[in-house]
């Protein structure tokens, strides 16, 4: 029984570290749509990426390079976002939205497919194991987080990760910046008109979003400490888009509870097994399909929309 007891202790740090990184995947998005109004569908390309980078610099069995410093990996895998996305963003930004969406969705499945059959510098579909935690070198804390304790530091990692970069966030949003890029997402050509430079604007935003869905990737990692191609599955994109609708596009808020509750649905249905001889597995899909069509119906600004969309400085907005 304790024993039981303790497994299930460590399952539901895990669910909470998952929910967490949801939320970043969430936020990250916001910053991209929700505050620019750019389609991305490469969520989940980056999201690897972050989580490959730390994996190629820090696990042990690391094609590459491996046996880094965690705080090292880190670094790692948010660089290579950072330039990925500038590489992405600067051909592709100045295009109408639905080529940006298929440039986008391109993008992230060029990157699972070179994941996916790249063995000699990813080792492939075998994925990567032997990832450290990023507490492992600190002092005492990585001494210490043992048994129930390591899961419990970990979500402690991912929550103090999530509440800096919302604290970050909303400080951004009520800024000149965030207001420009509001402006950029309301009516490009007004603020191209009032002097903006609307691309840089659309790239800065581009690379901030991604910034932090990398982050969520190397958190996930250093938490599960195994990575493979399947993190880069479509369908996490699919996630991400519905917990930014569904908790209010443009709302930091918003992004933080729908990523919350995608979690939630998602993990709490994956232990449906048959109803009435038939495999309900597929129900889990149908749930979020079901979840976003009533969001929309009853709430079609979401679940926790921004209080005040202005623009002009001098104004609160309350995000």
């Amino acid at each position: 029984m304790v024993a039981t007891g303790l497994l299930d202790l460590r399952y539901l740090f895990y669910l909470l570290s998952l929910a967490g990184t949801y939320v970043l995947l969430s936020m990250g998005l916001n910053v991209q749509w929700g505050y620019t109004g750019l389609i991305n569908f490469s969520v989940a390309a980056f999201f690897g990426v972050g989580a490959y980078g730390v994996a190629l610099a820090t696990s042990s069995a690391s094609p590459v390079s491996g046996d880094l410093s965690p705080a090292t990996g880190l670094v790692a895998g948010l660089v290579c976002a950072g330039v990925l996305a500038v590489l992405v963003g600067v051909p592709t930004l100045s295009l109408d939205d639905d080529y940006l969406a298929i440039a986008t969705l391109g993008l992230a499945e060029v990157v699972r497919l070179v994941l996916l059959t790249e063995t000699q510098w990813t080792n492939g579909s075998a994925g990567l194991y032997g990832i450290p935690r990023l507490y492992a070198d600190w002092p005492i804390l990585g001494e210490f987080s043992r048994g129930v304790a390591e899961p419990a530091t970990n979500f402690a990692v991912v929550l103090i990760a999530v509440a800096a970069v919302w604290l970050l966030l909303r400080r951004v949003h009520l800024s000149p910046w965030g207001r420009a890029q509001r402006l950029v997402r309301t009516d490009e050509d007004l603020a191209a008109a009032l002097g903006k430079n609307t691309y840089r604007l659309r790239l800065q935003s581009f690379v901030v979003g991604s910034l932090v869905m990398a982050l969520a990737g190397a958190l996930y990692a250093s938490a599960i400490v195994f990575v493979d191609p399947s993190l880069l599955s479509p369908v996490q994109t699919f996630y991400v888009w519905i917990a930014v609708i569904i908790g209010g596009t443009g709302s930091d808020r918003g992004a933080v509870f729908g990523g919350a509750l995608v979690i939630a649905i998602v993990e709490g249905t994956r232990e449906i097994g048959t109803v009435a001889g038939v495999s309900a597995g597929p129900l889990r899909l149908f749930l979020i399909g079901a979840l976003i069509l009533a969001a929309i119906r009853l709430r079609p600004q979401g679940v926790l929309p921004p209080r005040r969309e202005l623009i002009w400085p001098g104004t609160e907005d309350e995000p």
